[in-house]
């Protein structure tokens, strides 16, 4: 058959340890092309990326050319890889041999051209960069050169045109987390302490994560979990309730980051923007229990407290008031007057008040008490006097008791108007730093899709 005769006439006087030209002067040019075929996984600890490729050679052999009309007008024959001179190139940022498929055969067209084809899986050193996870691109290269001869033995070029190869995703399975965006391809010559130059052919693989999963699993938790914190400062502050439901929440942020540690890419170069976002909201969360412990530490036990100094009542219930638009400003300074006109009665009345039996007597009463007492001092009876008195002193202390308490009401009022708005203004302090930094995080993304 055609097909042995040519076997048998180029293989049997054949030599595969020599370079197949006739001249050695004679540059061998091996073409090579690339397809990626899909991205397996992408190893953020050890910089590692494994892809699988389609790898395609295509040179001369000088020796492996014949007449088609002399084998049965053949002009192209399948021989097997170990048996002809195959070039030795290798991918230099190889770091561990994969799972690749053994092809054993290469096409040999009459006129000496060789294709090698062959899907190779790569594993690959890479540098990746995690700042933007999960909304990184990576760019990882493969540099294809021979490991021995240099550039006047054997030469590297592109089979097609580089416009081609940036965008041919015709074999891409892009149903895995990441997605290709293009391939961009170079030829450079390298040489070491000025030896000989060799020839590399740099292809540069750009792929894009998909944030669909991180997104409904990383950032959504954790928006929810600050818009609840936010919504807790509408409890009322002298309630008690804030407090326990700020502290379950941040439980609960710890639990959640302890979850999603393990989801985090881990390296020791840098730390991603995302875990940067985690540990402020962690913060924003402990500034916002600090300020409710703060405000309701202002709103309890207020009988233990003096009055509110005059520049703490001219700053925020004046003031405060007035620059944060708090529309019942007014019952706060009214009953600041309010106060003011109590503590100042009460001063007068303290003043004025003499031990006499009009101060707490109806009318009737006093004629009576009046007539008891003339009676008495007529009759000449201390015992009565002396028991008269005694009902005074007690009715004085008990309007003393009463005056005590509504001062103490005064205080706990103030303080209370003081708490208020004080917590008014931090949680606005609060929200314009949570909108600050959810309009940095907003612009740094919008940065990341026009890249």
């Amino acid at each position: 058959p055609a097909l042995r005769r040519l076997s048998h006439h180029l293989l049997a006087p054949y030599q595969k340890g020599t370079r197949p030209v006739r001249d050695w002067r004679t540059t061998t040019n091996v073409a090579i092309d690339l397809m990626v075929y899909a991205i397996l996984s992408v190893d953020e600890k050890n910089q590692v990326l494994t892809t699988y490729i389609w790898y395609r050679q295509h040179w001369t052999d000088e020796f492996l050319k014949w007449d088609p009309a002399r084998f049965d007008n053949l002009t192209q024959i399948s021989l097997p890889a170990e048996s002809i001179w195959v070039p030795d190139i290798l991918i230099n940022e190889f770091v561990d041999v994969g799972k690749s498929p053994h092809v054993p055969y290469v096409y040999v067209s009459h006129h000496g051209e060789v294709q090698n084809l062959k899907p190779i899986q790569v594993m690959t050193a890479c540098s990746l960069d995690i700042y933007n996870f999960p909304f990184d691109v990576q760019n990882c290269s493969l540099t294809f050169t021979s490991w021995l001869h240099h550039i006047r033995d054997i030469n590297l070029s592109l089979w097609r045109q580089p416009e081609l190869v940036k965008f041919d995703r015709s074999v891409f399975m892009n149903q895995g987390e990441w997605e290709l965006l293009y391939v961009l391809s170079h030829f450079q010559e390298f040489s070491v302490k000025s030896s000989d130059s060799y020839a590399e052919m740099k292809f540069y693989v750009v792929i894009r994560r998909r944030p669909l999963f991180y997104t409904v699993n990383l950032l959504l938790p954790s928006i929810f979990l600050m818009v609840m914190d936010i919504v807790g400062f509408y409890l009322p502050p002298h309630s008690g309730e804030r407090v326990s439901f700020k502290i379950t929440l941040l439980l609960g942020y710890s639990v959640f980051l302890i979850i999603v540690s393990d989801t985090l890419p881990a390296t020791a170069v840098g730390t991603p923007l995302i875990g940067v976002y985690f540990v402020v909201c962690m913060a924003l969360l402990v500034i916002s229990l600090t300020e409710t412990i703060l405000i309701v530490r202002l709103v309890h036990k207020q009988d233990l407290q003096p009055h509110v100094p005059e520049w703490v009542k001219h700053l925020l219930l004046e003031r405060a008031t007035i620059l944060l638009c708090i529309r019942d400003r007014k019952k706060f300074s009214q009953s600041r007057t309010q106060s003011l006109d109590t503590s100042r009665q009460a001063e007068n009345n303290d003043s004025t008040a003499k031990p006499t039996p009009s101060v707490c007597e109806e009318p009737r009463e006093r004629g009576a008490v009046g007539g008891t007492r003339s009676a008495l001092a007529f009759a000449g009876r201390p015992e009565g006097s002396a028991a008269l008195q005694e009902v005074l002193r007690e009715t004085a202390a008990i309007r003393q008791l009463l005056e005590k308490r509504e001062e103490f009401r005064d205080v706990a009022r103030e303080w209370l108007q003081v708490g208020y708005v004080l917590d008014v203004l931090l949680f606005r302090v609060y929200l314009a730093a949570v909108l600050a930094y959810s309009v940095t995080l907003g612009t740094l993304w919008s940065v990341w899709r026009d890249a």
